[in-house]
């Protein structure tokens, strides 16, 4: 009896007959929709090298390039409006709110194209109770030419805000100042 599992069994292919899968090799490889073929698969194992620049190491990998740095920008705002960036790009920013247990207050985070604004973290408080309340909250805001990202601290509330630009509006990662 031969095993099957020998090195010297020829390589047995077997056809895929899938409709989803095909359709997500068509959208994921555009160049082989409608090459006529079925998806195959074969019990041969092919190792894949991965010859992108972030395997390589040339590049660094997306989650390293978030890193906050000395590059990252950081402001206090209380009882105002303040504009905290101004530059096109996509931004991560983390927030800390702090809440004057008082009173019923509202502190937000908007963007501002100067027709028009869109709040994109709003914290309240009903004012219920006493002593002071911190929240925290990390988002990522994409601005355009003409876009400032802004916060807005009700009467008694604190919002501590840093910031960092991770990419630029053409979506090139940036890396953290002094990467080299």
């Amino acid at each position: 009896m031969v095993d099957s599992s020998s090195p010297n069994q020829p390589i047995q292919n077997y056809e895929i007959v899938n409709p989803t899968l095909e359709q997500q090799v068509a959208s994921l490889l555009p160049s082989v929709a409608g090459y006529g073929g079925n998806l195959r698969s074969t019990n041969t194992i092919i190792p894949i090298v991965d010859l992108t620049a972030a395997a390589e190491g040339s590049v660094l990998p997306e989650y390293l390039q978030r890193a906050w740095g000395f590059e990252t920008g950081f402001n206090t705002v209380r009882a105002t409006t303040t504009t905290i960036v101004t530059n096109t790009g996509f931004w991560q920013c983390g927030l800390t709110c702090t809440y004057d247990g008082g009173g019923a207050t509202g502190s937000f985070v908007f963007l501002d194209d100067s027709t028009s604004t869109k709040t994109i973290w709003y914290g309240a408080t009903t004012g219920a109770g006493s002593g002071r309340t911190t929240v925290s909250y990390e988002f990522i805001a994409f601005l355009r030419a003409g876009d400032n990202l802004k916060v807005t601290a009700a009467s008694g509330d604190e919002v501590a805000i840093w910031y960092k630009q991770i990419a630029a509006v053409d979506g090139t990662l940036n890396d953290p100042l002094g990467f080299a």
